[in-house]
């Protein structure tokens, strides 16, 4: 059996496959550092975040289009030719003046070969007025909004200190798809007192919301922040490689077909890492998965 959704022999559906299909080659994400802050530092924000989200978005220091500039040609090396779509993925892309916001996006979308946006944000972060906008830009681009939910579990939100509730995040997402905007949202797997079948809950409540991606991480404890500071002091279990996988394959026996997996691990900084070790070998992750699949002989959305 040929999953339909890839075109690597993957047993998920592949961003790779859901950009060839839309654009009819080959898409990559250039990924920039527009300065914009989190509302919810203010309450010393997730106790995961390094305060750096998007370590491998553009230099702040540089303008938009010389960030745009630098990484595209530095990526168009691996693949001359292709499309690229503005990916703002430091900080929360929302939470700005509504003139701010404007000049950031529609500057990028005036470089050639730009045929989408992806907006890195959250679900307590987009006003009436901004989504407004939005709605109105998915009209002349091809428009992504990335929410962090990372689980619907409201004692782990808390935990986390993520800033928002999981009704908070459904009536974000439900707006946005009222306007026909493409959804994508982020999970952790591995966060402190959930279990498989807590994670494979959360799986299964995004299926309900009708969402269109996925990113799944894989929890890490970073230098200098609070989760740090708690695992060291209170120490918890983190998952095996050989856990995470077998986590993510059921996740993905519960996930629609439909939906596209745009990450299924992460890749920190290996001298920002405390654990777990793992990780940082990407693609050993990545294979292993397939694998994984492969002798269980599973696909995607397999238990729906």
């Amino acid at each position: 059996m040929a999953f339909l959704y890839t075109l690597d022999n993957k047993r998920y559906h592949t961003l790779n496959y859901f950009y060839k299909q839309k654009f009819g080659k080959k898409v990559f994400k250039v990924s920039l550092n527009a300065g914009l802050s989190c509302p919810n530092y203010k309450t010393g924000g997730c106790i995961f975040c390094s305060h750096q989200s998007g370590d491998f978005a553009g230099n702040p220091h540089d303008d938009l289009i010389t960030q745009f500039q630098n990484i595209k040609n530095m990526m168009e090396k691996k693949w001359p030719g292709s499309l690229t779509i503005a990916y703002f993925q430091a900080g929360t892309n929302t939470y700005a003046p509504l003139s701010v916001l404007k000049e950031m996006y529609e500057s990028v979308l005036k470089i050639e070969n730009v045929v989408g946006l992806s907006i890195a944000t959250r679900s307590d972060a987009i006003s009436d007025e901004v989504m407004d906008y939005l709605e109105e830009l998915s009209h002349r681009t091809f428009l992504t909004i990335e929410l962090g939910l990372q689980s619907i579990h409201e004692k782990t939100l808390k935990f986390i200190n993520r800033g928002h509730t999981l009704e908070n995040f459904k009536e974000c997402v439900l707006k946005l798809k009222e306007r026909g905007l493409n959804v994508v949202v982020h999970i952790i797997n591995g966060l402190p007192g959930e279990t498989k079948e807590d994670m494979v809950e959360t799986v299964k409540y995004l299926n309900s919301l009708g969402i269109d991606g996925i990113k799944i991480h894989m929890l890490h404890i970073l230098k200098d922040t609070p989760l740090e500071t708690y695992y060291k002091q209170k120490p918890f279990h983190v998952l095996s490689k050989e856990e995470y996988i077998d986590i993510v394959c059921k996740q993905l026996e519960f996930l629609d077909q439909k939906v596209v997996i745009h990450r299924i691990t992460g890749d920190p900084k290996k001298e920002d890492l405390v654990a777990p070790e793992w990780l940082i070998q990407k693609f050993c992750v990545l294979n292993d998965i397939d694998k994984e699949m492969k002798k269980r002989d599973i696909y995607q959305g397999d238990l729906l």
